[in-house]
């Protein structure tokens, strides 16, 4: 695994522990998985969050290492241990007996915003922070049950049982939270992985290709083309190139060529050489 990765995963793991000792567990923010339960739990018995945290996600890694052998992966292993650790060490740190302020919805806010950011940085880096994602996996590999739909059946459970342990408020914002993070996450991800993808009908080939393929390092598609209008022979140059990249590329198809057409979209999902691997 490279470095960079490897930060990214632990900084992960930094924002995912820092929404939930901060913001989801003094408010009762009950959002499902792990941290959901533990937090209701917290609240009748003597054990905190945090520890209850420790407990579960040691306990579903131990199942996973029993049902799934190495399929749990070292990388899940590490960010479970590395978020329970962290959660424990906040809470000694900086202890904490009430909300930081007096406003849910804000800390809510903030709950949902860096838990669904470090979930998404660790899941774009192929890995999670193990608890119910460990569950989904067996449950996936031994029974014929859909999945998806059970894990969000409980999770609603557990944000429901909110209602009831800690009142309607606080129900209802853990019930909002959770029909929220699925979506946080999703743009989060869709966002860290946003390419350009470039057409570019030109007379300029040799140049255009020549920079992209020298300069930005990536692959050039071209294809002779003819305008209907013009019935004039052109060329039609497809690459795709990182978010950072494509203001440099831009800038320099117009200075090759002035008179070309060029069309840019964002995609998230490019596979192969140079980006993502399958």
């Amino acid at each position: 695994m490279k470095l960079k990765t490897f930060l990214f995963m632990t900084f992960g793991c930094l924002m995912l522990s820092a929404g939930v000792y901060f913001f989801k567990i003094p408010n009762g923010f009950s959002t499902g998985g792990v941290t959901g339960v533990s937090t209701v739990l917290s609240s009748f018995t003597p054990i905190s969050a945090t520890i209850w945290i420790a407990i579960f996600n040691g306990s579903f890694l131990i199942l996973g290492f029993l049902f799934l052998g190495k399929a749990t992966g070292i990388w899940t292993v590490y960010c479970s241990m590395l978020f329970s650790g962290l959660t424990y060490l906040l809470e000694k740190i900086v202890p904490l007996d009430k909300p930081l302020t007096n406003y849910p919805l804000l800390e809510l806010i903030y709950a949902m915003l860096l838990a669904a950011i470090g979930n998404a940085i660790m899941f774009n880096c192929g890995v999670s922070s193990g608890g119910t994602s460990i569950l989904a996996l067996i449950l996936k590999k031994y029974t014929s049950m859909d999945v998806g739909k059970a894990l969000l059946i409980v999770d609603f459970l557990i944000a429901a049982s909110s209602i009831i342990v800690f009142g309607i408020e606080i129900g209802l914002f853990s019930m909002l939270g959770l029909f929220a993070n699925a979506f946080i996450i999703d743009a989060v991800i869709d966002n860290l992985n946003v390419c350009k993808y470039f057409i570019v009908i030109t007379n300029k080939r040799e140049e255009i290709s020549a920079y992209i393929m020298e300069m930005l390092n990536h692959g050039v598609t071209v294809g002779a083309v003819t305008g209907e209008y013009t019935k004039e022979e052109k060329y039609m140059i497809h690459t795709v190139c990182k978010r950072i990249e494509a203001i440099h590329l831009r800038n320099k198809i117009k200075e090759i060529d002035p008179q070309s057409f060029v069309i840019v979209t964002s995609t998230s999902e490019i596979i192969g050489r140079g980006f993502r691997n399958v």
